[in-house]
C-alpha cells in the first residue's frame, strides 16, 4: 500500500471518529464534527479516482461548515427568541447541520456495508 492510499484510511479513520465522537454533544462538538467531516472529505480526495464519492463527501462537509457557522453566529449575536429580539424562525438556517451529519452517517454505514460485502464476498472465493 502507498503512502496516499495509506494516508487516506487514516484521514477517513479520524474523520470518521470526530464526526460520532462529536455527537455526545452536538453543539459544544459542532467543532469536532466539523473536523471530522472535513479530514473525511481529505481522505475521499486522496483517493484513487475510480473510487471518489467527492460530491457526496463535499455536499457533507458544506452542510456541516454551513450550520456551525450559522450556530456560532446567531449564538454570538444572542440567540433565538426571548429578548434576543430573533424570531425562532430562524432557526431554520441551522437545519443544515443535523442534515449534514445524517448524511455524513449515513454515508459512513453505506460505506461499512459495502466493506463488509466485499469481505464476505472474498472469503467465499
Amino acid at each position: 500500500m502507498n503512502f496516499k492510499a495509506s494516508s487516506s484510511r487514516v484521514l477517513s479513520l479520524l474523520g470518521s471518529i470526530g464526526l460520532l465522537a462529536g455527537a455526545v454533544d452536538p453543539l459544544e462538538g459542532s467543532f469536532v464534527i466539523l473536523a471530522g467531516s472535513a479530514l473525511l472529505w481529505g481522505g475521499e480526495v486522496m483517493k484513487p479516482p475510480g473510487r471518489r464519492r467527492l460530491r457526496y463527501w463535499t455536499t457533507v462537509f458544506a452542510l456541516i461548515a454551513f450550520g456551525v457557522g450559522v450556530t456560532m453566529g446567531l449564538s454570538a449575536a444572542g440567540g433565538l427568541g426571548g429578548t434576543g429580539g430573533r424570531s425562532w424562525w430562524w432557526g431554520l438556517l441551522l437545519l443544515p447541520y443535523p442534515a449534514g451529519w445524517l448524511l455524513g452517517v449515513g454515508g459512513l454505514l453505506a460505506g461499512l456495508l459495502r466493506f463488509l460485502r466485499r469481505r464476505a464476498a472474498a472469503r467465499r472465493n
